[in-house]
């Protein structure tokens, strides 16, 4: 059995902000490259053994991967799948808006012209799909907020309300087990 291990990008303005940055390409704030570094030699001092990062396209999570491919020497490798959900009209806007936290249930919803749960599950799924048939390596995920509700969903039985209300904080990890 394989297992894989799952990083949200370090702090943004719109995290400060409280906004949705979604397919919204918002850079690291200093904290947010300073927690990248920091994760880095965390992982460095625990000896974690992964082979490779692969990383979201989006300049957040890049910047978060290249500080720890950095600090660590593990080789990175941009995965366009782990791109953050497009949330369409609710880009921007506040993360915890009222209107938000019920669209966030509505799993077949394009949010105007955005991408649906639905639709980011699915690609989310087949790359997790594809992990575990190349279960020789270990990889370090670093990607966003959405991505981290898909990936629980994959590993573990969750309500509809778990699932709109699961997060993790800037730079967390998280280990799962194929």
């Amino acid at each position: 059995m394989g297992h894989v291990y799952f990083t949200r990008h370090g702090q943004t303005v719109w995290n400060v902000e409280n906004k949705i940055c979604g397919a919204t390409d918002i850079p690291l704030t200093e904290l947010g490259h300073t927690q990248a570094v920091m994760l880095g030699k965390k992982i460095k001092e625990q000896g974690l053994q992964i082979d490779e990062i692969l990383y979201s396209p989006l300049i957040r999570a890049a910047e978060t991967a290249r500080h720890i491919s950095e600090e660590t020497g593990i080789p990175r490798r941009e995965e366009k799948r782990l791109k953050e959900q497009n949330f369409g009209r609710y880009e921007s806007t506040a993360r915890d808006g009222a209107e938000f936290k019920v669209a966030k249930t509505h799993f077949a919803n394009h949010y105007g012209d955005g991408e649906s749960m639905l639709q980011m599950a699915q690609r989310i799924y087949n790359l997790l799909d594809d992990i575990q048939k190349d279960s020789d390596k270990t990889y370090l995920l670093v990607a966003h907020n959405g991505i981290a509700r898909i990936m629980q969903s994959y590993f573990t039985d969750m309500s509809n309300e778990e699932f709109a209300a699961f997060g993790i904080d800037n730079c967390a990890v998280l280990e799962y087990e194929f």
